[in-house]
């Protein structure tokens, strides 16, 4: 497997991929979209791995999302029908991923640790749904999930603040694993992962099985795709372009409210 946006690595049945756009804080933008869903594609039907280890390169971040550059200039990327770096709409990977956060993970970036099933985070992460400040909302499973983990009320405070939580206070709330030294971050996580692989790897799909139907039981492919269809109305509006411009011109937006 031969990626330009991606890092991969094989040790023994595991896969360690790393987001590979530092210059942009890892950001994905759409070509980067679908290469890592092909990525999860191939893992997904590989029978020599059975976990995955997901990371962003640098010490700065995880991932910041959206690349909102690209989508200025070249309009809204088309995600392709795994969602958000080929995880947030996909219901049928019957393998675990660990998301490893070593910096901030903001907006797309913290719903792709979101869409993983376990959650490292580095004493130094930072985790945000700030779309919200740019005249977007967290589309790509972000409202369901994040309201699923740690239940609805403190979610929306922060999906309508778009706050930043550090490490401790995402423990604390509850959707990370646990938070480690920085400098252990990876080491722990490809251990976690290293201990997954000494159990059933049959076990663990069918496990990974019935949790995939339970959010198709739970709906959330429909809510996903209403989420779609909401962000597409609200791209029409003058608020998302004036969102987006203010971004790319690094100044305050000035909202209209329409």
């Amino acid at each position: 497997m031969n990626y330009e946006f991606t890092k991969i690595e094989r040790h023994g049945h595991i896969l360690s991929v790393t987001m590979n756009r530092p210059n942009v804080y890892n950001a994905v933008h759409g070509p980067m979209h679908h290469e890592l869903a092909a990525l999860w594609d191939e893992f997904s039907t590989d029978p020599d791995l059975w976990v995955a280890v997901l990371t962003g390169a640098g010490d700065k971040a995880f991932c910041a999302g959206n690349d909102l550059k690209f989508t200025a200039q070249d309009g809204r990327a088309t995600l392709p029908s795994t969602g958000f770096s080929g995880l947030s709409q996909r219901y049928d990977l019957e393998k675990p991923i660990i998301a490893a956060v070593n910096g901030f993970a903001m907006g797309g970036g913290f719903e792709t640790a979101l869409s993983c099933d376990i959650i490292i985070a580095s004493e130094q992460a930072t985790f945000a749904l700030p779309e919200v400040k740019v005249g977007f909302f967290a589309a790509a499973s972000g409202v369901q999930r994040l309201s699923r983990y740690i239940g609805r009320l403190g979610a929306q405070e922060m999906m309508i603040t778009g706050r930043r939580v550090g490490a401790v206070e995402a423990m604390q709330l509850g959707f990370v694993n646990s938070v480690v030294p920085h400098e252990t971050l990876m080491e722990v996580a490809m251990a976690k992962a290293a201990e997954i692989t000494r159990v059933s790897p049959s076990a663990v799909k069918a496990t990974k099985r019935v949790l995939n139907d339970m959010a198709k039981r739970e709906q959330l492919p429909e809510s996903l795709a209403f989420s779609r269809e909401v962000i597409a109305d609200l791209s029409k509006t003058e608020d998302f372009k004036e969102g987006v411009q203010a971004f790319v011109e690094k100044r305050k937006p000035k909202w209209v409210n329409r």
